[in-house]
């Protein structure tokens, strides 16, 4: 325990001076609210707000500081945000039973988790994904320019199809394969590859966690993503590449002649991990038709967990991939802290503190709905790197959606939302799931630790370069009426 403050003392100051301020900026949004209802009976004023609102806010500084395990520090909030709750009598409609009814309207979310993760990781066993990356990577012929830009479109490609974490997983582990066999250094390339990663979960409804969430809450139409959010992503993913690529062009030279390059790179066997092609083609059959339900489900009326499980169970049933070794494989871990972080959103729900918040917000925009997009668009993009943008996202939602009960017209929110919680989880090494999986393989496979204030230096460069973009294009897509209605 001693290590880890140390650890918060010596990198990771930033985070504890903005910390300071979030908390700084929502009590001056609760005050007076607060202190205006200081008289109400204990279930109705201001002691359950603060109460539950200062669990919500240990659990994400336990997060955003790695005292605990995220899913172990979820779980230890929810219990705690539950007792609270039962206490203030917060649950009287329903009782315990609206602790099951939270957690049961975040289960599609829970369903496209399960069956992505365990089609993904039939697929890959399949050699699907080693297959096209090998072909990607000959077609490069080992050149170290070349080989960075196709990576930083791999990616893109694969979070866009497989999600953030499996997309991120598989790039991480082809981009410190090949650079031990060129002998490059792999750092700009496990940086790149997390940074760009957040940018292609923004390509599609069911690209990145955050967008899933956001989108079933909002009820968001997949084919409206290509529209206003897939030209975005396109944009940041460049710059991101772009801030790396002159960030460490220094670095991202040849250490082999052309001839040496290529005959390493020729050597590459793309047919080697496919154990079966009959398998091999069945994973790209079923991947290829589950990618095709997401984008119709809403069509046919069906959510997009439905179609998740069927392309999962149909892995199972045409690849003859052991069962049990499939689901162990599932990201446990992140479905029980999302559990814990839904409980935590509903009790404070219920504590009226997010419709405090929203009401906050609104004060400060004064009613103005481009001044409410920008100061959301500002706080997400910030808090997201410090907290994490998962719990950022799932935070705002319900205020989101008490905005809109105030008649609001929320409908560029939830698009802001999207957005800059992807994008802001650049900003530091904990920000987003991308960046937590490629740093900790860099460090496992290759020993090399990137520091906080390294990554500070190039994250938050390309969040300033990245958030001045989003910025501007929500704007623009504001005042032009731009944003998908009904």
């Amino acid at each position: 325990m001693r290590a880890s403050f140390q650890r918060i003392l010596e990198n990771r100051w930033l985070s504890l001076v903005i910390t300071a301020a979030w908390l700084t900026f929502s009590w001056s949004i609760l005050a007076p609210t607060l202190h205006a209802e200081s008289q109400q009976p204990m279930g109705q004023g201001p002691l359950p707000m603060v109460v539950l609102g200062l669990i919500m806010v240990a659990t994400y500084v336990a997060i955003a500081f790695e005292l605990l395990h995220k899913s172990l520090a979820a779980m230890a909030g929810a219990c705690l945000a539950v007792i609270a709750a039962v206490v203030f009598g917060l649950y009287s409609e329903h009782g315990y039973e609206q602790v099951h009814e939270t957690i049961g309207h975040d289960l599609g979310v829970l369903g496209v988790l399960l069956g992505t993760s365990i089609l993904v990781e039939i697929a890959g066993h399949s050699g699907l994904f080693h297959f096209v990356s090998v072909k990607i990577v000959k077609k490069t012929k080992g050149e170290s320019q070349r080989l960075f830009a196709w990576m930083a479109v791999l990616t893109v490609v694969f979070c866009t199809f497989l999600t953030i974490a499996p997309g991120t997983l598989i790039m991480v582990t082809l981009a410190l394969a090949v650079t031990r066999e060129l002998k490059l250094d792999p750092k700009p390339y496990i940086i790149m590859i997390a940074l760009v990663a957040n940018s292609g979960a923004l390509m599609t409804f069911a690209s990145g966690i955050c967008t899933m969430m956001i989108g079933s809450k909002a009820g968001l139409h997949y084919l409206d993503f290509f529209r206003v959010t897939t030209p975005i992503a396109i944009v940041t993913a460049f710059v991101a590449y772009t801030v790396v690529r002159l960030k460490y062009r220094a670095t991202l030279v040849d250490t082999q002649g052309p001839q040496e390059r290529e005959a390493l790179v020729a050597g590459f066997d793309e047919w080697a991990l496919v154990h079966d092609r009959r398998v091999f083609w069945r994973s790209a059959i079923i991947l290829l038709l589950t990618t095709i339900g997401f984008a119709t489900a809403q069509t046919m009326g069906v959510g997009l967990d439905l179609i998740a499980m069927l392309g999962g169970v149909a892995a199972l049933l045409f690849s003859g991939f052991d069962t049990e070794k499939a689901i162990k494989k599932v990201k446990w871990p992140l479905i029980v802290f999302f559990i814990g972080l839904f409980v935590i959103i509903g009790a404070v729900q219920e504590s009226g503190l997010l419709v405090k918040l929203a009401g906050g917000i609104e004060f400060l925009s004064g009613g103005n709905g481009t001044a409410t997009l920008l100061i959301m668009a500002v706080f997400v993009l910030v808090l997201s790197g410090i907290v994490d943008n998962i719990p950022v996202a799932a935070t705002l939602i319900p205020i989101t959606m008490a905005m809109g009960e105030n008649g609001a017209d929320i409908t560029p929110l939830w698009w802001t939302l999207v957005i800059c919680s992807n994008l802001g989880g650049n900003s530091t090494p904990v920000g987003s799931v991308s960046s937590v999986i490629a740093l900790h393989a860099l460090e496992q496979d290759r020993n090399i630790k990137v520091s906080w204030s390294e990554f500070l230096k190039i994250g938050g460069l390309t969040l300033f370069c990245q958030g001045v973009v989003a910025l501007t294009y929500l704007y623009l897509f504001l005042r032009l009426d731009l944003f998908p209605r009904g």
